[in-house]
């Protein structure tokens, strides 16, 4: 997965946007500066124990369609610093390749971002920075994986949002415009052959949810 980019310059710097193409280049420079503006306030985070290390930061399009929410982070996202790093990254990157989804439509991110030795020590101020992250974005879509993250994404206090059900494979409504999708943990399903079977078959739905959008 991609990290977060620099907006090129505006192509009509004097006036208001003209086209589709300007309003979507100036909604995409706004996102940036916002994601950007929010590593800031992570990064400056005090409240969970993670000592000299830094928390690890979402990845991927700043306007993906697709919003990824994994629980917390595996030894590879630490070192990096980077959500979806290493094996997970990878096993992810072929999963979407397999669907034809595009990879540049996808954010993924932490509920946990602080790498504690315990993820249960984690300060429930941080995850709730889910919100903002999520607000940033503005997804069409959440795949929320695992009952962890699970557990975490209906304890946060989204503006209009719906209780999601522990259903693999099933697309949920969890906003007036977001809808979700809960899959097994990703993590969980690198090493053992049953629990990858069981992700591939919640994940493969949203091959289809991709497949029946609207283009632009």
């Amino acid at each position: 997965m991609h990290s977060q980019g620099q907006a090129r310059e505006p192509s009509n710097p004097s006036g208001m946007p003209a086209t589709d193409d300007e309003i979507r280049e100036k909604y995409l420079e706004r996102a940036i500066r916002e994601l950007n503006a929010f590593t800031r306030e992570l990064q400056a985070c005090p409240h969970c124990p993670r000592g000299q290390l830094m928390p690890v930061l979402g990845s991927g399009h700043p306007q993906a369609d697709i919003f990824l929410i994994k629980h917390s982070a595996r030894p590879a996202e630490v070192e990096e610093g980077v959500a979806f790093y290493g094996r997970t990254g990878n096993a992810l990157m072929k999963s979407l390749k397999r669907l034809g989804i595009d990879p540049l439509a996808v954010y993924g991110t932490l509920c946990v971002k602080c790498p504690v030795l315990d993820p249960a020590m984690a300060d429930t101020a941080c995850m709730g920075l889910l919100v903002e992250e999520m607000a940033i974005v503005q997804p069409k879509m959440v795949v929320v994986m695992g009952p962890d993250a699970l557990s975490v994404v209906n304890d946060l206090e989204v503006p209009l949002s719906q209780q999601l059900t522990a259903d693999p494979g099933v697309v949920q409504r969890y906003t007036p415009s977001i809808e979700a999708l809960y899959v097994p943990s990703i993590d969980e399903a690198l090493d053992e052959e049953s629990a990858k079977r069981e992700f591939w078959a919640a994940f493969r739905v949203l091959g289809e949810w991709w497949g029946d959008l609207p283009p632009y």
